[in-house]
């Protein structure tokens, strides 16, 4: 199996990594003094499940790679419309791109069935600007329930969690899909097909649509906003507000708001990757995450009032941290 990872991050390196032990060919794209550092030393991973080094190719060149059978897309979704260049080199006809991204992804209704079967959100694939890049058919589905943190170039930090959830947008149960989360598992990490990876969206933006915005406008860790009376309600009423618009799509979430808020406070004082950004100057990945649920409440009739006001506010501070 011959894998690119661009976007070779926390994450990326992270399932890099492991998949380099499990003895796939992996390329990973990156830039800097983290690719310099993974050139020179490998990915080198710090977990309390183990540590380790994986040595696999790293460059700033996909021309370099060529055509590879999966893309792990480890790139924030804001750059999806963008990254034309470095992916056209790595397709060939089948080639399948795991898109590692939190929020609603922009292939969401691509086979989605109903009403809205083959509608394109605009908060997440502005003018199709995405999609004309990665073709909504070469799409697997990835919800990621792994932490990590670049602790500095070519060492990330494994928090906890080791769950990648694959799945493809028309529920079927594929080989790309079952042949991947086999690769992955080989490298020991979790990664079940799941028949319909829309409901695990649904439960990881539970966290993602109230924690990360909070966690910049607080500059608050996970255990700060769990324990903090008055953000934790505000948490609570955005969770709230998101499990009425997955419903109104017909889209069962198997978790409870408690289970959910429970299971933050367990990571203790995580920053969120949002915070993260807001911290070393990045653009804020909020789009994805709120927006576009802002997006699917108007196109369903559901009043998210508390949703839309974080949204405002965290909007400016996007704008303003990207000025």
């Amino acid at each position: 199996m011959k894998v690119a990872v661009l976007g070779a991050g926390a994450i990326g390196a992270y399932v890099g990594a492991a998949l380099h032990r499990a003895g796939a060919d992996v390329h990973l794209i990156a830039r800097g003094p983290h690719l310099a550092a993974m050139r020179r030393h490998g990915v080198r991973v710090r977990s309390p499940r183990g540590d380790f080094t994986a040595h696999a190719h790293a460059t700033d060149d996909p021309a370099e790679i060529g055509p590879v059978d999966y893309v792990f897309l480890g790139l924030k979704a804001n750059s999806y419309a963008a990254c034309g260049p470095l992916i056209e080199p790595l397709l060939h006809s089948t080639t399948a791109v795991v898109a590692a991204q939190n929020g609603i992804p922009w292939w969401y209704f691509h086979r989605h069935g109903g009403p809205y079967d083959g509608r394109r959100l605009d908060s997440v694939d502005p003018d199709g600007a995405v999609s004309a890049v990665l073709a909504p058919e070469r799409a697997i589905g990835c919800v990621v329930y792994a932490a990590t943190e670049l602790e500095g170039p070519g060492v990330v930090r494994h928090l906890e969690g080791t769950r990648f959830s694959v799945g493809e947008p028309d529920r079927s149960i594929s080989e790309r899909c079952l042949a991947f989360g086999e690769a992955m598992r080989a490298g020991g990490l979790k990664c079940p097909v799941e028949p319909d990876l829309r409901s695990d969206i649904w439960v990881k933006l539970l966290g993602n649509i109230s924690f990360n915005p909070i966690s910049a406008l607080a500059r608050a860790t996970m255990r700060q906003m769990c324990l903090h009376g008055g953000t934790r309600r505000v948490i609570e009423i955005m969770m709230r507000e998101t499990l009425t618009v997955a419903e109104a799509l017909g889209c069962t979430v198997g978790v409870s708001i408690e289970r959910r808020l429970a299971g933050a406070e367990r990571v203790g004082d995580h920053r969120t990757s949002t915070l993260q950004d807001l911290e070393r100057g990045k653009p804020l990945e909020l789009d994805v995450l709120l927006a576009a649920v802002v997006e699917l409440a108007e196109i369903t009739g559901v009043e998210v009032p508390t949703l839309r006001t974080v949204h405002a506010i965290s909007d400016l501070l996007a704008l303003r941290s990207a000025a």
